[in-house]
């Protein structure tokens, strides 16, 4: 018997028993029990049997219930805006003879892409891929790490600027300019599998931590000089000026509305890189702690810090983008703004100190 005359019986076996647990204790037509009768019109007509019908509504119901629960409760399971200011790398990070500020940047990307979901490449079956602010705040922090490693190569990690930049390091500074929303498979872009933003940022923190153990042996360097750090901070400076920048025509062409879906994208981006500057310039506040004690910096650097902390941890439950002089609509990217140009005005006040 071949395989088609062998599936044609057992499926009117099948039919046989269902019949009879249906109650009506008579056997269905034969006709099609022949290789030659059977059709997928029969099945059609089978499954649309009475009794057939409530088992696919119920299995279509299960399905819309299933689609209708799994963004909302997978969002809600997967949403981490992490602000922890007090975040510590892990031992492993950190290497004793090594740059706190490195050990710092690893550790974040680590939390961020490993720890935590990284979120702003999730194509449209992920429930990240509904999410809004989780995903801009880590790509505001992606930002600062990127600013952080193309000043490691091309100022931190050299000892003076003509000389030869670290290969881990500009390996690393070019991974982390990799966009955070590309996805293993674009068709609109290639029909080939690409690399992913989670395994760019993975190679780059590989190579931190490299270059970290080799600082550590005194095969690297890490030039502790103040014109190094004036020229590190001025960057970061220039970088919160794009951002204030940023703020400040957002607000020109929207606010005063009380629906602004951009102004929660602009916010948590602002917010993930004024927390990535948190983070680096505290950390690069110990590996220079001789040249900031040198300088009397110590004052001003703290109270740097602290507005970073503040503008940081701003974390309001719906971002209002009212008008500036509105009595009762608050505007929170202005507030969040005046925090931003405070820390950028400090860092400029430490840079004037630094020239001296």
């Amino acid at each position: 018997m071949s395989f088609r005359d062998r599936f044609a019986n057992m499926w009117d076996r099948l039919r046989h028993r269902w019949m009879y647990r249906r109650g009506d204790g008579t056997t269905p037509p034969v006709a099609a029990s022949s290789a030659a009768g059977f059709s997928f019109a029969g099945l059609y007509a089978a499954l649309n049997r009475p009794g057939m019908g409530g088992i696919l509504r119920r299995t279509a119901i299960a399905l819309v219930v299933f689609i209708l629960l799994y963004y909302p409760i997978g969002m809600i399971w997967v949403h981490t805006v992490d602000d922890d200011p007090d975040f510590v790398p892990d031992a492993a990070d950190f290497v004793p003879g090594g740059s706190e500020a490195v050990a710092v940047a690893a550790a974040l990307i680590d939390r961020e892409v490993n720890r935590h979901s990284w979120v702003a490449n999730d194509p449209f079956f992920m429930p990240g891929t509904m999410l809004d602010n989780m995903p801009n705040y880590q790509q505001g922090i992606m930002s600062a790490l990127a600013r952080f490693g193309f000043e490691l190569t091309d100022q931190l990690g050299r000892s003076r600027g003509s000389s030869e930049a670290d290969a881990d390091l500009q390996r690393a500074a070019g991974r982390l300019q990799y966009p955070g929303n590309v996805w293993i498979w674009n068709p609109t872009v290639s029909l080939m599998p690409q690399a992913s933003s989670e395994s760019q940022y993975r190679e780059a923190r590989m190579r931190l931590l490299n270059y970290n153990n080799r600082l550590a042996r005194g095969d690297a360097n890490f030039d502790k000089r103040a014109d190094n750090l004036l020229a590190t901070i001025d960057r970061f400076a220039a970088d919160l000026g794009s951002s204030s920048a940023m703020i400040d025509r957002h607000i020109a062409e929207n606010a005063g509305g009380w629906i602004d879906t951009g102004a929660d994208d602009v916010f948590y981006t602002t917010k993930g890189k004024l927390y990535g500057y948190y983070m680096i310039l505290n950390a690069l506040g110990k590996d220079f702690a001789p040249i900031i004690k040198e300088r009397n910096l110590q004052k001003s650097w703290d109270e740097m810090i602290a507005t970073l902390r503040k503008a940081s941890l701003l974390d309001p439950l719906v971002i209002m983008n009212g008008s500036p002089d509105a009595q009762f609509q608050p505007n929170h990217l202005a507030t969040q703004g005046f925090y931003l140009l405070r820390a950028r005005t400090q860092l400029r006040e430490i840079s004037n100190i630094l020239l001296k």
